[in-house]
């Protein structure tokens, strides 16, 4: 059974159809890329799977569970990690405070924050009271990646992570994604626009064009006729 799948999804935005019978299946363990040009539909999808957008039509089941009548925060009980684009951590809050506001959110979730996140971003265990607008952009797309970890997840939903960030990050962020899902399971979906970020990290693409699916297949066959044909400005 797909640990989320998506299938008929249908969103408006104002007067626009932004999103057009949309079908998407992400396989738990897999790491699925949405990729398309700029305005296709790619943060709308991901935030009507968060629900911070609302859905006219179709279906989303996330582990057995509808999740068109779930709101935004019992859709993260359910273990869905979220990291937005803009990362939008709480810049006034130390990076301890930010890590922390994940652990409230799942019941039975850790109540302290796991030392694995540290592992993980060793880098902010020496800041953890640095105000969070204090940090770099790719520190602080660190810590929103590590908050969304705090709570978890079964599926890891990331909005651009390496948008803006510098070269050395961005390789970084590609290791703890594929080290989280490989070391702890944790099933992976993510919109990216870099094709060399793409083809390292995930296991599988869509593409999106208008807000429909056009392309879809194993990232080893990202051939470059596809890039051409979809993805190339």
């Amino acid at each position: 059974m797909n640990l989320l799948e998506i299938r008929g999804l249908n969103q408006f935005y104002g007067g626009s159809h932004t999103l057009w019978d949309v079908e998407l299946s992400v396989a738990p363990g897999s790491r699925t890329c949405i990729m398309g040009r700029n305005g296709m539909g790619k943060t709308t999808l991901l935030k009507c799977v968060m629900g911070l957008l609302p859905a006219a039509a179709g279906e989303m089941v996330f582990d057995g569970q509808d999740l068109r009548r779930l709101p935004a925060e019992a859709r993260a009980r359910l273990g869905i990690g979220y990291v937005p684009q803009g990362r939008e951590i709480f810049s006034h809050l130390t990076v301890e405070e930010n890590l922390r506001v994940g652990l409230g959110v799942r019941k039975n979730g850790p109540r302290t924050v796991p030392e694995r996140i540290f592992d993980l971003f060793p880098t902010l265990k020496s800041m953890l009271r640095r105000r969070g607008g204090d940090l770099s952009g790719g520190q602080q797309q660190q810590l929103a990646i590590a908050r969304a970890l705090v709570l978890e997840p079964k599926l890891l939903i990331l909005d651009e992570p390496t948008e803006g960030i510098q070269p050395n990050i961005v390789h970084e962020i590609g290791d703890i994604i594929l080290g989280v899902n490989k070391n702890a399971g944790v099933t992976v979906l993510l919109v990216e626009q870099k094709l060399p970020f793409a083809r390292r990290v995930a296991s599988e693409f869509r593409i999106l064009e208008k807000g429909r699916c056009v392309a879809a297949g194993d990232i080893c066959t990202l051939t470059d006729d596809v890039v051409q044909a979809h993805l190339v400005v």
